[in-house]
């Protein structure tokens, strides 16, 4: 084996332990930003024409795997019914409860919700690292009163 292809398999190699040790930890405030804002609005955008095609393609395989677009648009036919549209997250900046973190499996974890009003949009979305990317394992929203608002 020649000195160059020697080089080329070492920097292979160390490009990937570097990629697979950045997923073992919480991505930087701006990372995690976009990375909670696109799934959300993709997830938003999904809800609001009814074609999940994009966001299935966006989501981790096992997800994939799990739930096909069509699963998706009956699991979350309330959003779409409801007229659910919440892209306004955009100009928002997400609050974490508790602050993000990596579980036991590898999972990144946030939990948080959006200062929106009159309704709040929370948030549990689960990642797992998947292509050199985390990408989405599972999503929980919900809207609702912020708190201390009168529910009239």
């Amino acid at each position: 084996m020649s000195v160059i292809a020697r080089l080329i398999g070492v920097f292979v190699l160390v490009l990937a332990v570097s990629a697979a040790q950045a997923q073992n930890r919480v991505p930087s405030e701006r990372a995690l930003e976009a990375l909670v804002k696109t799934s959300l609005l993709s997830f938003n955008d999904a809800n609001v024409t009814g074609n999940y095609s994009v966001f299935h393609a966006k989501l981790s395989g096992p997800f994939r795997q799990q739930f096909s677009t069509e699963r998706l648009k009956e699991t979350f036919k309330d959003f779409s019914e409801k007229h659910i549209d919440f892209d306004v997250i955009a100009a928002y900046q997400a609050v974490y409860s508790p602050a993000p973190s990596i579980d036991s499996d590898g999972k990144l974890l946030a939990k948080g919700y959006f200062p929106t009003e009159p309704v709040r949009i929370n948030f549990e979305l689960d990642f797992i690292p998947s292509d050199g990317d985390w990408k989405l394992i599972r999503i929980h929203v919900k809207l609702d009163s912020p708190p201390g608002s009168s529910d009239k």
